[in-house]
């Protein structure tokens, strides 16, 4: 695989924000490179891995190693020569760096909030709550042809009585986005089908074919039936992680809230004229 320099040096430029400062580091974390005295860590070339896009963090670190070492060179090579000529001293720069200040203290605060207080008894009542009542649900697998006119699926469904192939007349004949893979629309719940195709499909049996045809606001449909099943929740594992982000931002947008209703907030236009305040309910 061939490597993005640029992509890389940018990993790098991020990651110079993110890790600065974080002086202390493990008797198993080796130094891999010296830049005029100044020691690059192996542990700095994971972090700025993590910083690639998604592609380029599944390579093993062995294999991007050369080319992120590159990277870390160049940036430190690069930012001391900006302190040479007093780039860090200049107005634009400090006002760029405030910036990045207050975006990383907000995401630190932000993490922290986010991964406090989430405990495996939330998680699971969370989890339960989100599976009562799916568990035992009903679900059919069906195909259907769906044409235009009634006379349409009235010869389609005589063509089916007289020993017609289902999956090859949807193929042939259906207009619907199913008709090339047989009419097959896979399993579903109650309440994914407009009501009168749903009420049809429920009230049939396995291998049953319907006997009229059934008209939506799509047109008329010709209805099998192929297999009837009880829905299973979700385990617990297998959700576990996405409950646990949807309480962490749950918690983060709280906090948000609770910082927005302690603040003096004042508001201008483009002008840098008073806003109106919206008028209490």
């Amino acid at each position: 695989m061939i490597f993005n320099r640029l992509t890389l040096g940018a990993a790098a430029l991020a990651l110079s924000v993110s890790w600065a400062g974080a002086g202390v580091h493990a008797e198993d974390d080796p130094v891999v490179a010296t830049v005029n005295g100044v020691k690059v860590h192996r542990s700095m070339l994971a972090e700025a891995q993590q910083l690639l896009p998604p592609q380029y963090q599944k390579i093993p670190l062995a294999q991007i190693y050369p080319a992120l070492v590159d990277s870390v060179i160049d940036m430190k090579l690069a930012a001391a020569d900006a302190r040479e000529k007093k780039l860090h001293q200049d107005p634009e720069f400090k006002k760029l760096m405030r910036r990045i200040e207050d975006q990383m203290l907000q995401r630190s605060s932000l993490q922290k909030i986010m991964s406090e207080g989430i405990t495996e008894d939330a998680v699971r009542a969370r989890y339960d709550k989100m599976v009562a009542g799916k568990s035992g649900a009903e679900e059919v697998h069906a195909r259907h042809i769906l044409v235009k006119t009634e006379d349409e699926a009235k010869a389609i469904i005589k063509d089916l009585k007289g020993g017609a192939d289902f999956e090859t007349l949807a193929k042939e004949k259906s207009t619907g986005p199913s008709g090339p893979n047989g009419g097959d629309l896979g399993f579903f719940a109650k309440g994914q089908m407009v009501p009168a195709f749903e009420k049809a499909a429920f009230g049939m049996d396995k291998g049953e074919v319907t006997d009229e045809a059934v008209k939506t606001q799509f047109g008329y449909h010709v209805i099998k039936v192929e297999a009837k099943r009880k829905s299973e929740a979700p385990s617990f594992e297998k959700m576990e992680q996405q409950l646990r982000t949807e309480l962490s931002q749950e918690k983060a947008t709280t906090f948000v809230a609770s910082l927005r209703k302690g603040a003096k907030i004042e508001r201008f236009d483009l002008e840098g004229k008073p806003l109106e305040k919206p008028k209490a309910k």
